[in-house]
């Protein structure tokens, strides 16, 4: 245990597996107080259990971000017992179906760029006040350089991953010279995930990074700082 993070609070999303499960170990680690936050309360416990066997502290809270109404209840209540927000991870998402353009079932689209977009603003949105209540309030979104470099048959996902950096960058800019919230972008590169696994399934995972390599970067900027035009790739 550390404590360059102590007596800060954290919200992770997608935090039961993946690099949101790292994260919030890490930052635990560090000594903040971490809420946990995704639709599988099972995998939740687990990460829980994690960070208190290593003389971490942790909260739960399952969510479905699809749920438009959930968001702005559950920021109620945690708003109840603490007064500030100092770190904002904003990690759950939706690859959808890899495909042309023309082939796009609209349904799905519509439930990938609800979850991708739609929900990380309403995040954004109702964390706002407290993250200008906390002394230097940091919101990290995890994103895919398909957002930046469109793709062949990634249409879908890149196109909800160049509208969540806009979202965030913009935050950021507006922030800037009216409260010390800052934002950053991490663009975590090939990482040993569900979601690459379903987007590679020929791939050995042992030949891509592991989370808890992204987990750190992400740490690093939370205790080191930084300004809203970051934006980094963990290579």
């Amino acid at each position: 245990m550390s404590d360059r993070l102590k007596g800060q609070l954290a919200f992770v999303t997608g935090a039961s597996r993946g690099i949101g499960a790292a994260t919030a170990i890490a930052l635990a680690a560090e000594g903040a107080h971490i809420i946990l936050t995704a639709r599988t309360t099972g995998g939740l416990e687990e990460v829980e259990d994690a960070i208190y066997a290593a003389g971490g502290s942790a909260t739960i809270a399952p969510v479905d971000l699809y749920d438009r109404t959930a968001i702005p209840q559950l920021v109620s209540a945690i708003a109840e017992r603490w007064r500030a927000l100092d770190m904002l991870v904003l990690n759950a998402g939706a690859l959808g179906t890899l495909g042309p353009v023309p082939s796009f079932d609209l349904k799905e689209f519509d439930k990938v760029m609800a979850l991708n977009v739609t929900a990380n603003a309403a995040l954004i949105a109702a964390f706002s006040p407290m993250l200008r209540l906390a002394r230097s309030g940091r919101v990290v979104g995890v994103t895919s350089s398909v957002g930046a470099a469109p793709r062949a048959y990634w249409g879908m996902y890149g196109a909800s991953k160049a509208a969540f950096d806009n979202i965030i960058a913009s935050y950021g800019l507006e922030m800037a010279n009216i409260s010390p919230v800052r934002t950053a972008i991490v663009d975590p590169g090939a990482t040993r995930t569900k979601m690459r696994e379903r987007a590679y399934p020929g791939e050995d995972p042992q030949s891509v990074k592991p989370p808890e390599r992204v987990a750190d970067a992400i740490v690093r900027l939370m205790a080191d700082g930084f300004d809203s035009s970051t934006r980094i790739r963990v290579d």
